[in-house]
């Protein structure tokens, strides 16, 4: 039977960027024409009865089904009858909190199905190789959806420091930073096995490796147990970490989500680079756009990340754009690529060629593949140990495990 190049997708997780980002991506896509079956898996029944709220127009099928079970009823296993029954040409999208990850990306791998994996791709180096190593045995594509290498203005500053125009990199520094509603409310189930800086600080981590292609070579990091403890989460408000590079530059990140929920966006972000040759200054929250209205108050709009829009091709319809949309469908655009280059062939080549492809783009590096996504894994993993360890020093070992640095 000849394939429709259409796909069928399983999103593994119903919180919250797979009710603001993923799912408005994956139905835009359909609509496109690049989709057939949405399945979606969540913890309960009570979650897809939600998101079947919220999207009452699109079409998709529950794990587990809110007609026949208990909305307050668990099922953490529940994905893995949902991938027995996703067929051929899949692609699962893996939105659960980070410390869940590993277990459902090895798990859609052994599957035979592709993976995109919201950042970051895991929390230890251990389980990244372990990705890894079942990915290149699989000839598995294994995307983690690091956005900001699409935001433009992080574009634009890779492409001026690969073109010398920077010069060598001496320093830098970033923000990001969100309000107390995430940890106390969005994350309030999982917070305390996170922070601000593996959830949100690992964004500029892969953000200078992406521009630059360095390797970390040393890590300390501070962190302060304030507000949240105060109010029923061992979480730390905020982290900041400086991380020094196989080059002698340094980059500071500096990481929070116990801002002010009045704030006039939900995130503060930036980012600034110093080279020997130039410098490079955005801010990634101010855009110099903001609206003002009598319902929503002042807010600083951010059109780059993921709005909707007026659609071009049907009244009254919606279309997403911004750097979001285009990480997410990335991915969707990229399996379509490899099942069409490699359908029809016998599976030794089909085999040989999906280990082509994906070795090139690896070799191009745009793209967060998992040895990409190593990087930010195993800063995160150093600056906990850092934190947890009366911020001393931490290095890296060959295999980029990190190790309290010996005086």
């Amino acid at each position: 039977m000849t394939w429709d190049e259409k796909l069928n997708i399983l999103l593994i997780g119903g919180g919250m960027i797979s009710e603001q980002v993923v799912l408005p991506t994956i139905f835009q896509e359909r609509r496109k024409g690049k989709i057939n079956r949405v399945l979606i898996s969540s913890l309960n029944s009570g979650i897809i009865k939600r998101l079947q709220g919220l999207f009452p127009k699109e079409e998709f099928i529950g794990y587990p089904d809110p007609e026949k079970t208990d909305p307050n009823k668990n099922f953490p296993e529940l994905y893995k009858d949902a991938l027995s029954d996703l067929g051929d040409n899949g692609l699962v999208y893996v939105a659960t909190p980070d410390h869940l990850h590993t277990p459902m990306v090895i798990a859609a791998i052994d599957t035979g199905y592709d993976v995109c994996c919201m950042k970051p791709l895991c929390l230890k180096v251990e389980e990244a190789w372990q990705i890894i190593n079942k990915a290149r045995e699989r000839n598995a594509y294994v995307f983690t959806e690091y956005h900001k290498r699409k935001d433009r203005a992080v574009r634009a500053a890779r492409y001026k420091y690969r073109k010398g125009e920077l010069g060598e990199m001496l320093y830098g520094h970033a923000w990001i930073e969100e309000p107390k509603y995430m940890p106390l409310e969005k994350f309030k189930l999982w917070a305390e096995k996170s922070s601000p800086f593996e959830y949100i600080g690992t964004h500029y981590v892969d953000v200078y490796y992406y521009i630059t292609g360095l390797k970390p070579k040393r890590v300390i990091a501070w962190g302060q147990k304030k507000f949240l403890v105060k109010h029923g989460k061992d979480a730390y408000d905020a982290i900041q970490a400086v991380i020094e590079w196989e080059d002698g530059s340094v980059f500071w990140i500096q990481s929070s989500w116990v801002c002010s929920p009045k704030n006039s966006a939900m995130t503060n972000q930036g980012l600034q680079l110093s080279g020997t040759m130039g410098e490079h200054w955005a801010d990634h929250k101010f855009r110099n756009l903001y609206f003002l209205t009598e319902e929503g108050g002042f807010d600083h709009y951010n059109p780059n990340f993921f709005k909707a829009y007026d659609s071009w091709e049907e009244e009254g319809g919606v279309e997403y754009v911004g750097y979001g949309y285009e990480s997410n469908s990335q991915a969707i655009d990229d399996v379509i690529f490899l099942h069409k280059k490699t359908e029809g062939l016998p599976p030794e080549k089909a085999a040989q060629k999906r280990a082509q492809i994906i070795g090139r783009w690896e070799k191009i590096g745009t793209r967060a593949l998992p040895i990409h996504a190593l990087t930010g894994v195993a800063v995160n993993e150093a600056v906990r140990l850092s934190v947890e360890n009366g911020s001393q020093y931490v290095v890296f070992k060959d295999d980029m495990s990190p190790k309290l640095e010996v005086n």
